[in-house]
């Protein structure tokens, strides 16, 4: 059934003819005089009594009618009221991040976003499992990348260049000595984000006192004299700043990459994800992580 038809119907129940009704709705006549036409062929009865100058509901009319516009204006209540068709940003808005990147990118991110934008909420997933931001249900996801994100269906902003570099904490330099070269931290203890060489890097000669496969725990292990590691900068500034963290050999090029907004492709964008995404692209050009 189309409820444009019922949408027809309930108008020219409401008004003394079918003219006043199609002025209200905003269409021709005839317009009008063809939809009620349609809807009594398909429902097999006839709805209004119809004169030269007004029209009447049939006892199937009236049973219609009362049946009909109670449901049909909860519905257009219920569509207008809707987060995304406000003019206004609105609803919840399900996020997920890395670990590193929830610990240290987004606080300040999500505290200008909910300055702004205060009838969303936020709700933030950190993993460094990678979330499949469709089943799952995300709105958007910050994702960081050595390189260019792999194909698929999503629709992906990059947001901010990232860079990565060597850092180690001021006890451990003051007791093993600060490298000069490449070369020299093959002499060095290390703390070994999984398995992965840097490009250039000679192979150190013993194996990593600690090795891991999250960020923050590398962070860690390096504030705590533990080795050499390399960690993003954005996730050792810092430390860095407080004087916590050193960063070994900063002439020399480690690698990097970028941050990226991603989310499922719509047609029609939620004004949330829209504002959300808007405010990164603003904030991160302000606030670049490299």
């Amino acid at each position: 059934m189309d409820l444009n038809l019922l949408r027809q119907f309930v108008a020219v129940a409401q008004a003394p003819n079918f003219s006043t009704a199609a002025q209200a709705l905003g269409v021709r006549r005839s317009s009008v005089s063809r939809g009620i036409g349609a809807l009594e062929r398909a429902l097999g009865v006839q709805l209004f009594s119809r004169t030269t100058r007004q029209v009447a509901l049939t006892t199937a009319g009236r049973a219609l009618y009362a049946k009909a516009a109670p449901q049909l204006a909860a519905l257009d209540e219920a569509l207008g009221a809707l987060p995304e068709r406000t003019e206004l940003p609105s609803g919840e808005l399900r996020l997920t991040a890395s670990t590193d990147v929830g610990a240290t990118v987004l606080p300040p991110l999500r505290a200008g976003f909910a300055l702004r934008y205060p009838a969303v909420q936020v709700d933030a997933r950190l993993t460094n499992r990678v979330l499949d931001v469709v089943s799952e249900g995300i709105d958007v996801a910050l994702r960081t990348s050595a390189g260019r994100l792999s194909s698929s269906s999503l629709v992906a902003r990059r947001l901010s260049a990232a860079e990565v570099q060597i850092f180690a904490a001021p006890d451990y330099l003051a007791r093993a000595g600060a490298p000069r070269t490449p070369a020299d931290t093959a002499d060095h203890e290390w703390v070994a984000f999984g398995r992965r060489r840097i490009p250039g890097f000679p192979a150190p000669k013993s194996p990593p006192r600690v090795r891991g496969d999250d960020m923050l725990f590398i962070r860690q292990a390096v504030r705590a004299g533990l080795g050499l590691g390399v960690l993003p900068t954005f996730a050792a500034r810092e430390d860095v700043d407080a004087g916590r963290l050193v960063r070994v050999l900063p002439r020399v090029s480690i690698g990097g990459g970028a941050l990226y907004l991603v989310y499922p492709p719509s047609r029609h964008v939620p004004g949330k994800v829209k504002a959300f995404r808007d405010f990164a692209v603003e904030y991160f050009a302000r606030n670049p992580l490299a």
